[in-house]
């Protein structure tokens, strides 16, 4: 199966030869993220993609720019936005596990771009805001030094030898596992948190079972997984007479490699919606 695409197989010929050997990737998806955070996701089916890829890449796609959270800037009346491929980050692929492909058998699966959000020609998402931020922050340190030359000595280097300013970030992913429509006793959760129960305790049952295969799928997509484990909320579960584990009440953490801040920022919109596809495919649901 195919997970990622990395920057370097982003040319045409590349693309379509890693499309056309894939064919339970049916479909693409502009990822541009609003100032809310919310990443859009629309179904472009992969054929159109081969078909018009020169276009799409280099001028990206029009759609309504009203109907995401962009205040002040795009409205009813000035609604037009573009969603434009980065070029520069890596690619997920998305699968359906509900879904088999009749070509191979395969989940099917849409290929993620994450994308910048054009309005008046101008990039106006969080994914921009974070990009300017940190170019504006490498710009930075390297005058400061270059000003500061002393700085430098200080440390055994020299201004010239600066090749570039790397700038990373790391996630550390916290949430909480529930049985929808179930409500665990407040006094039993207060209780188990201020005695710190659940703290590295073993998971059992679902949440080990789902657990394990974030793990597994976070190593497939190279995102290189390091620690997994309960926090410090959460109760017991419960078992039924029917041996069916109920009341489940967790709170978890996921952390993995960190990476430059624009790609740990995809990377984490990715990992949220993979969790939740897999906790929820289990039957239960995850808060972030």
């Amino acid at each position: 199966m195919l997970y990622t695409i990395k920057p370097e197989y982003h040319s045409i010929p590349d693309m379509k030869k890693i499309l056309e050997e894939h064919p339970e990737v049916q479909f693409v998806s502009f990822m541009g993220v609003d100032i809310g955070g919310n990443g859009t996701d629309e179904k472009i089916p992969v054929r159109l993609f081969i078909k018009d890829m020169e276009d799409m890449l280099r001028y990206g796609i029009q759609t309504d720019g009203s109907s995401v959270e962009l205040q002040g800037i795009a409205d009813l009346n000035d609604a037009r936005v573009d969603i434009l491929p980065d070029l520069d980050c890596n690619w997920f692929v998305d699968y359906n596990y509900e879904y088999l492909s009749p070509e191979n058998g395969l989940p099917v699966g849409t290929l993620k771009i994450p994308s910048f959000i054009i309005h008046s020609e101008k990039k106006v998402c969080s994914r921009s805001i974070l990009k300017r931020a940190t170019d504006n922050f490498k710009t930075g340190i390297l005058e400061i030094i270059k000003e500061n030359p002393d700085i430098c000595k200080g440390h055994g280097f020299k201004y010239t030898d600066v090749e570039e300013v790397l700038l990373t970030s790391a996630t550390e992913l916290e949430m909480w596992v529930k049985t929808p429509e179930q409500r665990a006793d407040f006094e039993e959760l207060h209780a188990s948190q201020m005695l710190k129960e659940q703290y590295w305790k073993r998971t059992m049952g679902t949440v080990r079972t789902v657990l394990e295969k974030i793990m597994d799928l976070l190593e497939c997509y190279d995102l290189k997984p390091e620690m997994a484990h309960k926090e410090v909320g959460g109760i017991t579960n419960r078992i039924d007479a029917n041996g069916r584990i109920t009341h489940v009440m967790e709170q978890l953490e996921i952390d993995w490699r960190f990476s430059e801040s624009l790609q740990t920022a995809d990377n984490e919109m990715f990992v949220r919606e993979l969790i939740e596809d897999q906790f929820r495919h289990h039957g239960l649901d995850v808060l972030f």
